[in-house]
């Protein structure tokens, strides 16, 4: 796939964006809900080497194709390995996957009710290697706790930053301001979002669009002027520590929006499956997410 075609798979396709992009913080409980404990690694290599091993059977998998799985966002090491004897980025395009890659390198510390994102360094370098490596996009996450409006519009700011930065690197930026779902106040932080957001987007330069990777708001339909929106290529959802039955429920009763899980796509997956166990297992998820992003339920205003 050229980049043409990867901008119409993902503007167009009918399936939803994996998540495969667990990084240092959470790899641990990562490998715990794939069966490996604590205790099976002594080094970071040797945990890393664990979880790019789940991630090369997830991506090898017969149940994981490009006909229901549209794009995979990978974490920087994953994207430097291979999967199946071949570079990763290269394995996914191969099997009509679009590859991309997350770039942020963390959380800082709240402050007015958020956590932007810690300074990512080397950033230009990584970007034209991954560029390179046939990578179509990036994503990078912040966090929003509390309806504080001095607090999102930071977060939206430093978020479209970054993506003038990547769009600049001639690849596709998906913009992830996360609402906390467990917010007491995220009814109201999902609208001052959604207003920020737009704002954003009506002051963007030139002609380029961006992704949107956002929590399921806890208005159905809120954010569907963001899915109509001229400068957006496609609205994706996180999953946010809803189980995939509850996320999928959530995402149905949103039109135009497609799954971008993590924790409710590897859910069911277990390092000691037979490989028939788990491609069963791994297609059965892909299955839900995939109707839920594709077959929208009919909600009442």
């Amino acid at each position: 796939m050229n980049t043409a075609d990867m901008t119409a798979k993902i503007a167009d396709g009918q399936g939803f964006i994996a998540a495969l992009d667990q990084s240092g913080g959470s790899t641990p409980k990562a490998l715990k809900g794939y069966g490996v404990e604590d205790g099976a690694w002594s080094t970071d290599e040797e945990m890393f080497g664990l979880i790019h091993d789940m991630r090369a059977r997830i991506i090898t998998s017969d149940a994981f194709a490009g006909d229901k799985v549209i794009g995979a966002i990978l974490f920087e090491r994953t994207m430097d390995g291979q999967a199946g004897g071949k570079p990763v980025p290269q394995a996914l395009a191969d099997k009509g996957v679009v590859p991309f890659l997350k770039i942020d390198k963390g959380l800082e510390d709240e402050a007015n009710g958020v956590q932007l994102m810690k300074p990512i360094p080397g950033l230009d370098e990584l970007l034209a290697r991954a560029a390179k490596l046939g990578i179509f996009g990036t994503k990078e996450r912040s966090v929003i706790n509390l309806a504080n409006p001095q607090g999102i519009a930071a977060v939206v700011k430093q978020q479209f930053e970054v993506g003038q930065q990547v769009l600049a690197a001639g690849l596709m930026p998906i913009i992830e301001p996360e609402v906390n779902i467990k917010s007491a106040e995220r009814a109201e932080a999902d609208r001052i979002l959604l207003d920020e957001t737009l704002k954003a987007l009506d002051a963007m330069p030139g002609n380029d669009k961006v992704m949107l990777k956002l929590s399921l708001p806890a208005k159905p339909g809120l954010f569907q002027p963001l899915v109509d929106h001229p400068r957006v290529l496609r609205v994706v959802a996180l999953s946010g520590g809803f189980g995939r039955t509850e996320a999928c429920a959530e995402l149905a009763k949103n039109p135009g929006i497609i799954a971008s899980f993590s924790r409710a796509l590897l859910s069911d997956l277990r390092q000691q499956m037979t490989d028939a166990e788990f491609d069963k297992a791994l297609g059965d998820a892909i299955d839900e997410i995939h109707a839920a992003s594709t077959q929208k339920a009919l909600v009442a205003a």
